[in-house]
């Protein structure tokens, strides 16, 4: 076997062996993912598009890009742990089938079509793992390259996005007659835009458009663009650089990765490389490569994935510890970290007034901001993602956990002046947001355990009977609900402490007992 040839080394199917193919519903893009089976053999992979989206991962991790990390750790038993050095740093060897996010976050945002941002420092393959995915998704690798949005300081929004033809502009009696020459990246369904920190902040605002609505505008003229996958890079963690990153520009982003180190235990690799004269992106195998077809499929299986009520509530109640904020209002509605953001009154003058609570297990104490609808939707996607690239029909809490510190890495701000951050070895959580992410969802676990959540959960009785509609509940029926509504939050109100879980289950008690209210009136109006 040559040099190019073990490169080029796809693995042989299947790649997660013992695992039950994902059963999918009809969907008409089936039709055109190729010709129907005759019996004869085919390059592509027979267990599906998870199993070749895995296929891709491991040609990837095993001759693309050197990255020797395992740090999305799974188990199907308990793994070997060692402990070392004076901070006492766990080494874990996971006992089953683990990933590098380094590489499965990129093709997990292909695959869902989302916007990922690569940080970390020059020459770290930020840039490479990008154009990859650009050849994976059936480019050329010429025109990915051409393709690629450089930031730089002189960046107008015309080098962006096209220029008016000069024949049109004379000519042009309206706006509307202008004619655009649009740029060829707009209509691709990967986008590359490199050290997007370096870009005006005017034609971030442009960027904003397109990235987050799918359309770029210029002299009143409208492109759309199709959905893709975009992939972001900058040096630097806190997205400054040349120019800062509006806030709207990086909350569209979706996804955070971090380029870790090269490990110079791998200099031979790159020894190889560089005089076989091989760039990983050049050698992409053919039968790893998607069809907009597949592209299209990948989506809508990703959404076919379940997901169990039981860690829907786990994730509704990780989200719920954050945003509460009691000292910034007298009505509870108002009670948030946004009410004192838009007051532009700094939590920590605030917080002198929250008398009592233990800051350090208090959750919602470690960040400066809650968690938005966009970043939930995001994470429900991702957590999907994952379950779908092992081959699983339904979601699993490792899954979530996984996936959770990436999706709100840049999400959720940590609060640094909290004092869990200054108790045994937290202080290393300041910078690492990955580990402190996951450890804010392990310790919101640990306390739904503690409240023993899935047995007693007071608002989800309630809830469970309203679900079934109120045609035909009766004036009694309605009287009793809105009693047990009343009684839960008299038990509650004996607490003294108030906490951010607590906060949206009594909005959702509120809530229930006005339209409780409200459907009794109607009741009473129509006797």
């Amino acid at each position: 076997m040559s040099i190019l040839d073990r490169f080029r080394k796809v693995s042989e199917s299947p790649t997660k062996p013992g695992e039950t193919p994902t059963q999918n519903k009809f969907d008409v893009a089936d039709l055109y993912l190729g010709p129907v089976d005759t019996g004869q053999p085919s390059q592509a992979p027979a267990a599906g598009l998870d199993e070749k989206l895995r296929q891709a991962y491991f040609w990837i991790v095993n001759h693309g890009i050197i990255s020797p990390f395992y740090d999305i750790e799974y188990n199907d038993g308990p793994p070997q742990t060692f402990v070392f050095g004076d901070l006492k740093a766990n080494v874990t060897l996971p006992s089953d089938q683990s990933y590098s996010s380094y590489v499965l976050l990129p093709l997990l945002n292909l695959a869902a079509k989302r916007r990922c941002l690569l940080v970390g420092g020059p020459g770290r393959g930020k840039t490479a793992i990008a154009m990859i995915m650009g050849v994976l998704a059936g480019y050329p690798l010429k025109e990915v390259k051409r393709a690629i949005q450089h930031g730089q300081p002189q960046m107008t929004v015309t080098d962006l996005l096209g220029n008016p033809l000069p024949s049109t502009m004379v000519s042009a009696k309206s706006m509307d007659e202008v004619v655009i020459a649009w740029r060829k990246w707009l209509g691709m369904r990967v986008k590359i835009i490199d050290e997007y920190n370096r870009i005006p902040t005017r034609t971030q605002s442009a960027l904003l458009t397109t990235m987050g609505d799918n359309y770029a505008e210029l002299y009143d003229q409208i492109f759309e663009c199709p959905e893709a996958a975009w992939y972001l890079t900058a040096n630097d963690d806190a997205g400054g650089g040349t120019y800062q990153v509006i806030e709207a520009l990086r909350d569209r982003i979706d996804v955070v990765v971090k380029a870790l180190h090269f490990n110079t235990r791998f200099l031979s690799e790159l020894l190889l490389r560089v005089e076989e004269g091989i760039r990983p992106e050049e050698i992409v195998p053919p039968s790893i490569i998607f069809t907009d077809s597949e592209l299209d499929a990948l989506g809508s299986r990703i959404l076919q994935v379940e997901m169990a009520p039981e860690l829907i509530r786990r994730l509704e109640f990780f989200a719920s510890h954050f945003e509460f904020f009691e000292p910034a209002a007298r009505q509870i509605e108002y009670m948030t970290k946004d009410t004192a953001k838009l007051a532009s009154v700094e939590l920590a003058t605030l917080e002198a007034q929250a008398t009592g609570k233990d800051k350090v297990a208090d959750l919602g104490g470690q960040t400066l901001n809650g968690v938005s609808v966009r970043a939930l939707m995001t994470a429900i996607i991702f957590i999907k993602a994952m379950a779908f690239f092992r081959g699983a029909s339904r979601a699993s809490f490792e899954d979530a956990r996984q996936m959770i510190p990436f999706v709100l890495h840049d999400k959720l701000t940590p609060n640094l002046n909290s004092p869990y951050f200054e108790t045994g070895s937290n202080s290393a959580l300041r910078v690492d947001r990955v580990s402190w992410i996951r450890a804010l969802f392990d310790d919101s676990c640990k306390e739904y355990d503690r409240l023993d959540l899935d047995r007693d959960d007071a608002v989800a009785n309630v809830e469970s009977v309203f679900e079934k509609g109120l045609d035909g509940v009766t004036e009694k029926e309605v009287k009793a609900q809105l009693v047990q509504i009343e009684r839960t939050l008299g038990k509650w109100s004996k607490s003294r402490k108030l906490y951010g879980h607590m906060f949206d289950d009594i909005l959702k008690l509120k809530y229930l007992h006005q339209r409780y209210s409200n459907y009794l009136k109607w009741l009473q109006w129509n006797r």
